[in-house]
């Protein structure tokens, strides 16, 4: 979903706050008295990793932290349908969250205390059912353009400038089979154009020299690197380059781009079930949200818009036209338009 802090499908028990074995293991005699909590952590988020540390310095709960980018995250879970090991998984896309829940893999019917605080935006995308709980929202796409290849008169302004003579060859965006932020674009762009119109502008935009890549890390470095002079991936990532002083200018087409929520949700059969609530909990709480907005150490994902009251903004998206997409809907055609995505823009 982003490019990830730690090698795909590594797991943090390295890291002297972060491990299942950290202190001494109990003795056979005390863990038949009392079992400690272990909570095991699926995530594809930037601010997970700190995350894990402040809730298990504020609660005495281990945590086991697997990291990774969001398809390998969901094809893990997948493999592991039959015998879940997860307690907690957390990535960006409520489209994924819908398809779980609507397989019974979700914990439904649990209202965390600080649930509370959502605001108004928060409130809006929390499910009835309350399967998943958001914790922040990007824009799953916009136009980055590199100010030293393209002027601001020749900059896009809409997404079928892309398309345009200057932009052959030069346009880039991430896979979808990798990159969790990815479907929620293309979904988007089905819903504004239509599918048919949506499959036409993408296989278009294959035929100007669309360029491939993972993540939006690996996107980034070609963009900055003159490799491409524009790319559609999350916003977070758009706008940190922008922070930073990088030649990066961001575009949000006056049609709108698709509201992306990050979603944390519980395993309907989490092995630890307290510590799943305690976590989730956690994490809507003010500890749990400036813990997310800590850009030195989870980067472009702190730039979340918060849907609670706890924390404001890091950056302005002010003017931005929020296209939101049901995430039924999405999830429903999901394995079906990254397949065709696969077989005609990808390939």
């Amino acid at each position: 979903m982003r490019q990830p802090l730690i090698a795909a499908g590594a797991l943090l028990t390295g890291i002297g706050f972060l491990v299942a074995g950290c202190g001494s293991a109990p003795s056979a005699a005390s863990s038949s008295v009392h079992k400690p909590q272990v909570l095991i952590f699926y995530s594809a988020q930037g601010y997970d990793a700190s995350e894990a540390a402040a809730f298990q310095k504020a609660t005495g709960i281990k945590v086991e932290l697997s990291d990774m980018s969001t398809g390998p995250l969901l094809a893990k879970v997948a493999a592991e349908q039959s015998n879940p090991k997860w307690d907690v998984i957390w990535f960006d896309g409520n489209g994924p969250m819908s398809s779980m829940a609507q397989a019974g893999q979700l914990l439904t019917g649990y209202s965390p205390a600080n649930m509370s605080h959502y605001n108004a935006l928060g409130k809006s995308l929390l499910p009835k059912n309350h399967a998943y709980f958001p914790t922040g929202v990007t824009a799953a796409g916009a136009i980055a353009y590199n100010t030293h290849l393209v002027s601001k008169s020749q900059a896009p302004k809409t997404w079928t400038d892309l398309l345009s003579p200057e932009f052959r060859g030069a346009v880039g965006m991430n896979n979808p089979a990798v990159s969790g932020p990815t479907f929620p674009l293309i979904a988007g762009i089905f819903q504004q154009f239509g599918v048919r119109g949506g499959e036409k502008f993408f296989t278009d935009l294959h035929n100007n020299g669309l360029k491939i890549y993972d993540t939006n890390g690996v996107t980034l470095q070609a963009l900055l690197d003159g490799t491409i002079k524009a790319a559609l991936f999350q916003d977070s990532a758009e706008l940190n380059a922008k922070l930073a002083h990088d030649p990066v200018s961001v575009v949000y087409p006056p049609s709108g781009v698709t509201m992306l929520p990050s979603d944390i949700a519980i395993n309907a059969k989490a092995p630890d079930m307290q510590a799943a609530k305690e976590f989730v909990n956690f994490v809507l709480g003010q500890q749990g949200q400036k813990t997310m907005q800590d850009i030195g150490a989870a980067g472009s994902d702190s730039l979340f818009q918060p849907v609670t009251n706890e924390v404001k903004p890091l950056v302005s998206r002010q003017g931005v036209k929020w296209n939101v997409v049901s995430p039924t809907w999405a999830g429903s055609h999901e394995s079906a338009w990254v397949t065709w995505f696969e077989d005609n823009v990808v390939r």
